[in-house]
């Protein structure tokens, strides 16, 4: 028998071929072409009627009475159920509008509608090269503006009737970009207003980030940002308008939502098979995992009607390393999918990065992400250097924090540890430093020490470090030894206590997490090679 896992993600590359009566979405923003079946329970979205499913080894098998049976070359694989239509389809508003055309069912529980249809992208000639946004409301499939009561109106029966369990609000970007989050703003506080359901805002990083907090206000509980892809070239090529958006200005938007929203419900699609290299898949996840934002990560669901309507999504082989690879990434940025509370990557249909997850690691370590984790490693600090080791008087603070990178150790929601890293160009180019480990007293059995420290050359080995140096104290000279450390030059006094200069050996740490998982077939894609067109670092958490 096939994974579950294995499977999921096989036929989502393939497709199904499935009898004339079962009919798909075709048009739509995202990865829209397919239907939703349930294998096992699990909603899963799959094509069904894009071109390169007619070869695809699976088919539906009719048995009667509702039941199917999915085949693989003829071969009976796992019984299969199609999700039927819900009862809220048949019902209208009071202008005879059909339900149907103001949301639609996503996935198992899920109900989704893109509130603008227009996109100013299309009228300009710079749309998304994946997105059929403006094909539905050509096909007369959906209306162009779904008003705040009728989202009500229809949130509040899908609940009623079809036990839907939360709500996705996207919409084409407006004219002026940013136009559409007021309203988005507005549709979710009538959604809020009517029904007990959460609430999932997608939109594009603003100009004025103010916008944010009017959703907030509103009541939304998680929002999306997406990039879709890391690859730079790619990007400008499927994707102008985000292109020109600039990776700056998205970083800014992710911490800001993560600030308001916190982490994990943030999230941002990465589409795979756009052209980009798989390993800026890999890398951009990582980026995102360590400031909260969940890395969504979806094979290409090619639409008819879009400009990639001919291309095929990625080799499922191909989409297993990567899910893999970004599974571990999960793990080790104390990421999941089952945190978040509502929105696509609570849904999972479209993609089966959910089935390749594993439990959190205990301990994680990533960049302060909010005020409170910053707060807390600032607090662990002065109780380490100002209160326990008298080393400075009244604050530990200096004009190092202003650039430095502060990473912290994390034990489900509390900071137990804390280090930061700063670059030091009067040492030369590349040259980093590191210092102000300190870990809360009830948590020095755990070598959360070591665990920083490895982490810290992780990140600087990353940021392009060729020095990675650290004056350490003399009692703490052989823990870092062990580490991979050496010591360089006399002891030094510093604050009226004897300090070592030391140097990192930075070949001694890998730089990404997914050493376990690109083993299978390297020749085909090395996921451990981060793409160096990603600007590493770009998007680090600042201490302040």
């Amino acid at each position: 028998m096939i994974p579950m896992k294995e499977l999921i993600t096989e036929i989502q590359s393939r497709g199904i071929r499935v009898p004339e009566t079962i009919m798909g979405r075709s048009g739509g923003a995202g990865p829209a072409e397919g239907r939703a079946f349930l294998i096992g329970g699990v909603p899963v979205n799959v094509p069904i009627s894009a071109g390169y499913t007619l070869d695809s080894p699976f088919a539906l098998a009719d048995e009667g009475c509702g039941r199917y049976m999915l085949l693989k070359n003829g071969r009976p694989v796992v019984p299969i159920a199609v999700v039927p239509a819900p009862r809220f389809y048949r019902q209208t508003d009071s202008n005879a509008i059909p339900y149907k055309k103001i949301a639609l069912l996503h996935g198992r529980d899920c109900l989704a509608t893109t509130i603008l249809q227009h996109c100013v992208n299309w009228k300009n000639d710079e749309r998304c090269a994946f997105c059929a946004t403006q094909i539905s409301l050509e096909k007369n499939s959906t209306i162009a503006r779904k008003t705040p009561g009728q989202l009500a109106e229809v949130a509040r029966s899908a609940a009623a009737t079809d036990g839907v369990g939360h709500v996705v609000l996207t919409s084409g970007t407006g004219d002026p970009p940013g136009s559409e989050i007021p309203y988005l703003a507005e549709c979710t506080a009538a959604i809020k207003a009517a029904v007990a359901l959460p609430v999932h805002v997608q939109f594009l990083p603003p100009d004025d980030l103010g916008l944010m907090d009017q959703l907030k206000a509103a009541g939304a509980d998680t929002v999306g940002i997406h990039i879709e892809t890391f690859h730079l070239p790619t990007l400008e090529r499927v994707a102008p308008a985000k292109a020109r958006i600039g990776l700056v200005r998205y970083e800014t938007a992710w911490r800001r939502a993560v600030a308001l929203f916190g982490p994990n419900q943030v999230s941002s699609f990465l589409i795979a098979g756009l052209g980009e290299p798989p390993d800026s898949i890999v890398s951009g996840s990582e980026l995102l995992a360590d400031l909260g934002v969940y890395p969504f990560v979806v094979p290409l669901r090619p639409i008819p009607g879009s400009w990639l309507q001919n291309h095929r999504p990625p080799d499922a082989k191909l989409m297993s390393r990567i899910y893999l690879a970004v599974a571990n990434v999960l793990r080790r940025k104390g990421l999941s999918s089952k945190l978040n509370l509502a929105g696509c990557v609570r849904c999972g249909a479209c993609s089966a990065l959910r089935h390749y997850e594993r439990p959190c690691d205990p301990i994680v370590y990533h960049s302060a992400r909010t005020e409170d984790e910053i707060s807390q490693a600032f607090a662990i600090r002065h109780a380490v250097f100002v209160e326990e080791q008298r080393l400075f008087d009244g604050s530990d603070e200096d004009e190092h924090d202003r650039s430095a990178i502060l990473l912290v150790a994390r034990k489900n929601d509390r900071i137990i540890g804390t280090v930061r890293i700063f670059p030091d160009d009067s040492k030369g180019k590349g040259h980093w430093v590191g210092g102000r480990l300190a870990v809360h007293r009830d948590f020095r059995v755990f070598r959360i020490g070591a665990g920083l420290v490895r982490e810290a050359m992780r990140r600087v080995k990353k940021r392009g470090c060729t020095v990675f140096s650290a004056h350490i104290q003399e009692k703490n000279v052989r823990f870092f030894q062990k580490l991979g450390w050496a010591a360089v030059g006399p002891m030094e006094v510093y604050c009226g206590h004897p300090h070592q200069l030391m140097l990192a050996d930075l070949s001694r740490v890998p730089v990404d997490f997914d050493e376990a998982c690109v083993n299978d077939e390297p020749q085909e894609v090395n996921l451990s090679r981060l793409n160096r067109e990603v600007p590493q670092g770009a998007f680090e958490c600042k201490v302040r």
